[in-house]
């Protein structure tokens, strides 16, 4: 991490926690789907580790005396990790920065990873949330999505991480090739049976570059169409929101209580520190907001600061108006109607366009806020698109 002059000096302000995010780049293989930055190589754990004390270190100014209120360890694959490195570092980054009493501290795993000693260890570390990537319980899907646990290991270290940790998320997708609507409603009964009390469900997106791209392109497998895909997220909607579930995020859905304390503050604009190649960083004092990334090079990573930061860019009003638009309608806080009228470009021709969308049953409004319906957030981005580009 550069050194404090990198950041503005009122960066110590008090009056908002911090969340801190970590990216263990390490997996065994890359899933055909996959575009996140990640290495297959294990050779490198312990200097990766190294590096990230020496990161960590580097950052203390801008950790003491902040209130640490959530920690999420995510990449590549953490619990491919030893525990005892993991454990090692939230205990210096426990020593540099103040820790909320309930703060989060969460990892991602993946089932093949993991048994009741791993777990237990894990939770001794002080991880205390488990994110799970499951992404299916139907051992078809795993099988086309090249996941290395079985539905039977799915279900049964879902059952026991439940026992563990106080909070539980399994991720689940759909839309994979030859998927039926009925295999998803599988799925869903199995999550919903098994009352994990957070699930976040994605749309199967084809990236750029991906394994998967390349075979949908040669003609080996094909997806469902977007229609289709549509259809099996509504019904995510109505099954999981029918089970006690909040859909509080356009993907993610909670028992009352087991939100993501990280990513709802990534969401909400509040700083946070990224560590790791390619993590990102978003620093707010005052007016002043900055964000910065890492590099997504584990070489570069390991020679040490300053060979960290790739990109640092200070955002201009109108980025920050972008960001507030994009990542309000995202969450179901919703979007202040007032806020849109603030700016000059934004006048009669807002409330036709609210008519409009409110007409298509994408939005609510109440007390002067926009709210996506679950139809709308399959169309976020183009709500946000639209109202960011509206002119008088």
């Amino acid at each position: 991490m550069p050194d404090a002059r990198s950041f503005p000096d009122c960066f110590h302000e008090e009056s908002e926690p911090l969340s801190i995010y970590l990216h263990v780049p390490f997996c065994r293989t890359r899933c055909s789907y996959c575009d996140f930055f990640l290495v297959t190589r294990l050779d490198h754990v312990e200097s990766f580790f190294r590096a990230l004390s020496s990161e960590t270190l580097a950052s203390a100014p801008f950790l003491r005396g902040r209130r640490v209120r959530a920690v999420h360890i995510g990449g590549g694959t953490p619990s491919l990790v030893p525990v005892s490195f993991i454990a090692g570092w939230l205990d210096l980054l426990s020593a540099i920065g103040d820790f909320e009493p309930e703060a989060e501290i969460a990892l991602e795993a993946n089932p093949e990873d993991l048994d009741v000693p791993a777990m237990r260890e894990l939770r001794s570390a002080g991880v205390n949330r488990l994110s799970l990537g499951v992404q299916s319980f139907q051992q078809r899907k795993l099988s086309v999505l090249g996941r290395r646990h079985s539905a039977e290991d799915a279900r049964r270290i879902t059952g026991k991480a439940l026992q563990v940790f106080d909070t539980l998320s399994v991720d689940l997708i759909c839309g994979v090739p030859g998927e039926s609507s009925g295999e998803w409603q599988k799925d869903l009964n199995d999550v919903v049976g098994l009352a994990v009390p957070h699930v976040s469900v994605y749309m199967l997106s084809i990236e750029p570059k991906t394994l998967l791209e390349s075979r949908i392109s040669r003609g080996i497998v094909t997806v469902p169409g977007e229609t289709v895909q549509a259809s099996m997220y509504l019904s995510a909607v109505e099954r999981l929101c029918g089970s006690g579930y909040r859909h509080y995020e356009v993907s993610n859905f909670a028992f009352p209580g087991h939100h993501s304390r990280y990513n709802l503050a990534c969401w909400m604009r509040e700083p946070y520190l990224g560590f790791g190649p390619s993590a990102h960083s978003f620093i707010r004092t005052g007016p002043v907001e900055v964000r910065r990334a890492n590099a997504g090079s584990l070489l570069r990573y390991l020679a040490g600061p300053p060979a960290f930061s790739a990109i640092e860019e200070t955002l201009t009003e109108e980025e920050r108006f972008v960001e507030h638009v994009f990542l309000s309608l995202r969450i179901n806080r919703g979007l202040d109607v007032g806020f849109l009228r603030k700016r000059d470009k934004l006048g009669q021709n807002l409330q036709r366009m609210l008519a409009r969308f409110h007409a298509k049953g994408w939005i609510v409004l109440e007390d002067g806020r926009i709210f996506l319906t679950g139809r709308g957030f399959l169309f976020a981005d183009h709500i946000a698109g639209e109202l960011i580009s509206l002119e008088t």
